[in-house]
């Protein structure tokens, strides 16, 4: 099969498409035809060497769709539509830059009664199953609640603009760039912020007695100043780190964290673990969404193939608005 290779750490073109052998699956995966993949931060931080140094050839991506080709389980039938995301993809195990993928059955999604076209399939797994699990089971979200979406014109950040509003919520999405408010609105946004690192005052005038919760998706960079937007038995959940690295270089227990305001990181290697089983997703609920036009496509432009390293320079020239998606 074809396969986007990393033999060493560096710039896109360090991305060399390969003649590589498949490896069958064992009892305990599921190999797959890839159709789509969505394109993420986290292989362009791989490429470049961010996760680590390149010691041996590498197969880039964590997530795609596609069709069963074998599940020795026989739990998922061949030409089946899935979809898998996380799994150890592109760091134990090749990743979903190929055309066909060996993964973990409990990272398959069955996508069974979808119509949605691959390149939309493409866009949803990695993007939705963190939202989902950062909102649902972090801050437990319900209909009527206001959210906070900080960051949101990036791929996450309208993932869960839309989700959010799908599920009944209020939400408030920031942005940096007021000619990207519109976009936001057309999103589902009902209030959207300009976002100049310090928003808490802004936000407390929209939600007078705090939000009820905030998708943190710049990071360390704006998190404080989110907390002192949220209501007492509120929360924050970082998910993102567009602001730079992970580090508080000081954090005042008592005064930075406003009373009762709970504070955590999801990261969505917990996909597909006991914790977060993918069958209880809602996936497939939100695939017919769009399908339906109940939800907008978050989808901003799709690749062939042997374009990755053309889609890896838009991605790290930050001028993306939406989740950029290649078709196999």
């Amino acid at each position: 099969m074809k396969a986007f290779v990393i033999e060493q750490a560096g710039a896109p073109d360090v991305l060399k498409l390969q003649d590589i052998s498949s490896p069958e699956p064992t009892s305990e995966e599921v190999k797959i035809r890839v159709r789509a993949l969505g394109l993420n931060r986290a292989e362009t931080y791989l490429r470049a060497g961010k996760m680590g140094p390149i010691t041996a050839p590498r197969v880039p991506g964590i997530e795609a769709v596609g069709e069963v080709i074998h599940d020795p389980s026989g739990t998922f039938r061949t030409g089946q539509r899935v979809a898998t995301a996380m799994g150890g993809m592109q760091f134990v195990r090749n990743g979903s830059y190929a055309e066909e993928v060996t993964v973990l059955r409990s990272n398959v999604i069955s996508l069974d009664g979808s119509k949605l076209s691959w390149e939309e399939l493409a866009a949803l797994p990695e993007a939705y199953l963190t939202v989902w699990g950062a909102l649902d089971k972090s801050l437990g979200i319900q209909p009527g609640q206001t959210l906070l979406v900080r960051g949101a014109t990036s791929s996450i950040g309208l993932a869960a603009v839309t989700y959010a509003k799908a599920r009944g919520l209020k939400v408030i999405a920031t942005t940096r760039s007021a000619d990207k408010v519109q976009r936001l609105r057309d999103m589902g946004a009902d209030e959207v912020v300009i976002d100049n690192g310090a928003i808490a005052e802004q936000v407390l005038k929209l939600a007078p007695q705090g939000v009820d919760g905030v998708l943190e998706v710049v990071g360390a960079a704006t998190v404080l100043d989110s907390l002192k937007a949220v209501r007492p038995f509120g929360a924050v959940s970082v998910m993102g780190l567009l602001g730079g690295g992970p580090v508080l270089e000081q954090l005042n227990l008592m005064q930075d964290l406003p009373a009762a305001v709970k504070l955590n990181f999801f990261g969505s290697a917990l996909l597909g673990t006991p914790a977060m089983a993918l069958k209880d997703s809602p996936l497939l609920w939100i695939a017919k969404e769009v399908e339906a036009g109940r939800m907008p496509s978050i989808r901003a432009k799709t690749f062939d193939f042997d374009q990755i390293p053309q889609a890896h320079r838009l991605i790290e020239s930050n001028e993306a608005f939406g989740k950029l998606v290649v078709k196999i």
